[in-house]
């Protein structure tokens, strides 16, 4: 999921993720809260109040970011839900059959209705899926599709739309033929929402208000005030609505996480910080002495971004300057406090070939002598006035404070720091319009691939580097088609090394999510990849 960037996803074993796909059917969900659990929460209103970023966008389709991750799971269902371990189980689906090669999926779907009343089917996958294909669309979410038969051709352009393994039977039956058997694919699936097909065609802007957003989750928009709040309410139409306790979720858009965090101190929020905000970096160290904090390590990365195409990180050596001269361990342990890792890589350390890293830690000497031979390189008697970009929460600030520091001691450069909100820092971007960047991502499923292939194409909006090389793209192509664990691994590797060799992107830390939460509230889930789901939430009395 792109860029968790003030926000969060938890440490979990390959055969947890995988646990449901072998089969050739997948397991219910043990989801409903019992009798006494189901009494409390229905003795009074159950309204949930949160805290959270302004989600870019509602469109299923179109999103590609934690906060609108966390509000898209709360409004649609897919085929399949992640449970609260993690494992893919049956939504949407009642039945889902594995052909013996693994590449044929068969999903039958049960009756079920959108918000409007009308009946999902499955076309509405269909077509949805197509709609994120179709290089007109232009989503940043086309990737998780690429396991699917000619997917990522026919996004390309090289495919034509029926040549794409997506086939409706009926209304009742999709058949999805993938490209190689792919062990993580019904986890990939669990991002896979429909849309209606009705409603999309006849509104461009049909996911921007509650009176014409359609859904087919277990809450629906009732109110979004833009950068003020956001309600959701219990959808009546959504398939399981009895296991759904909460009538509405309240969600205020706070940026200051100090503010954020005395509105639950104060009992204004019933919940505070990951994965769809954040705590201050000040506060993690004694709310964990206290015994207050709840933290889950999670497949998510810290890294910087250079502007590969903006002087002087065009060149290389610069580049690995900046990237050498940080003190990971230093930030992890007193800014992060809360178990963050450093990263001397890309990959986060829970899906990394290579936990060691790629280069040392706080390596001063060869930074200097990196950042000496660039300039020579680049024939300038000094660096031009060089800007870091980041988005605004008490976390990211210190850690640019702390970068700025740690440049200014070590090599000697005054970096100014540049503050803007999330979405005007994701276009800037996806611009170009920076020189040093931060960034950060939450695994779709926690393989070293899901990293790795975000830097394959350089046009992409997940690479706002501008950076691209030809060896690592194919390297990572042939990782996605090896069925040789060993062979795999080895070009996964060599890929990574490519990446931090040429350095476009530079780790800081694998993340963790830490919260706090009010001992009232109970059935939430923060899975194994770091996203929350309400759908089982409730509040005792």
């Amino acid at each position: 999921m792109k860029r968790s960037f003030a926000i969060m996803s938890v440490l979990v074993l390959l055969t947890g993720l995988f646990a449901g796909c072998s089969n050739n059917s997948t397991s219910q969900p043990q989801s409903s809260p019992s009798a006494s659990q189901s009494d409390q929460a229905n003795a009074e209103p159950q309204i949930l109040r949160m805290n959270a970023a302004e989600p870019e966008t509602l469109d299923s389709g179109m999103s590609n970011d934690v906060i609108s991750g966390a509000f898209i799971r709360s409004l649609y269902d897919s085929l399949v839900r992640l449970d609260k371990d993690g494992k893919p189980v049956n939504s949407v689906a009642s039945d889902i059959k594995v052909s013996d090669d693994k590449k044929v999926y068969t999903f039958t779907l049960r009756d079920s209705k959108w918000s409007n009343g009308d009946l999902v089917t499955a076309k509405d996958f269909a077509f949805a899926w197509m709609r994120v294909l179709d290089p007109k669309t232009a989503s940043g979410s086309a990737y998780k599709y690429y396991p699917i038969k000619n997917a990522r051709a026919f996004f390309q352009g090289n495919a034509k739309a029926e040549d794409v393994g997506i086939k409706v039977i009926d209304d009742k039956t999709l058949e999805v033929t993938l490209e190689n058997p792919t062990p993580y694919f019904l986890t990939l699936a669990t991002f896979y929402y429909p849309v209606n097909q009705k409603v999309v065609e006849g509104n461009a802007d049909w996911a921007k208000k509650p009176e014409t957003i359609v859904t087919n989750g277990p809450f629906k928009l009732s109110v979004w005030e833009h950068k003020n709040k956001i309600e959701l309410v219990k959808n009546d139409q959504y398939w399981e609505k009895d296991v759904v306790k909460l009538d509405k979720i309240d969600f205020s858009m706070i940026e200051d996480t100090n503010t954020e965090l005395e509105m639950f101190n104060n009992d204004d929020l019933d919940w505070a910080g990951a994965p769809i905000s954040g705590l201050p970096a000040d506060a993690i160290g004694p709310l964990h002495e206290e015994g207050k904090l709840q933290t889950m390590e999670r497949a998510t990365n810290y890294y910087l971004l250079f502007q590969t195409e903006k002087a002087p990180f065009t060149n290389e050596k610069i580049r690995k300057a900046f990237s050498y001269a940080i003190n990971r361990k230093d930030i992890a342990d007193n800014i992060g406090q809360a178990g963050q890792t450093p990263l001397m890589g890309f990959v986060p350390l829970s899906a990394s070939l290579k936990k060691e890293g790629y280069f040392k830690d706080n390596d001063t000497q060869t930074a200097k002598q990196l950042l000496a031979d660039g300039i020579k390189e680049l024939g300038l008697t000094k660096l031009p006035e060089i800007t870091y970009l980041y988005n605004t929460s008490d976390l990211n600030k210190k850690i640019a404070e702390a970068l700025q520091a740690q440049w200014k001691r070590v090599l000697g450069v005054d970096v100014k720091l540049v503050n803007k909100e999330l979405k005007v820092m994701f276009d800037d971007q996806e611009q170009g319009n920076y020189m040093i960047s931060r960034s950060g991502w939450t695994g779709d499923y926690n393989d070293s691939v899901n990293f790795l292939e975000l830097l394959m194409e350089k046009n992409s909006s997940n690479n706002s580097t501008l950076w691209h090389s030809e060896k690592y793209a194919e390297l990572v192509q042939k990782a996605y088609a090896e069925p040789d664990e060993s062979k795999r691994n080895e070009y996964l590797v060599e890929a990574e090394g490519i990446l931090m060799d040429e350095m476009p992107v530079t780790g800081i830390y694998s993340s963790v999510n830490s919260w706090v939460q009010s001992e009232k509230v109970k059935g939430i889930t923060v899975d194994p990849l770091g996203y929350i789901d309400f759908k089982w939430g409730y509040k005792e009395s």
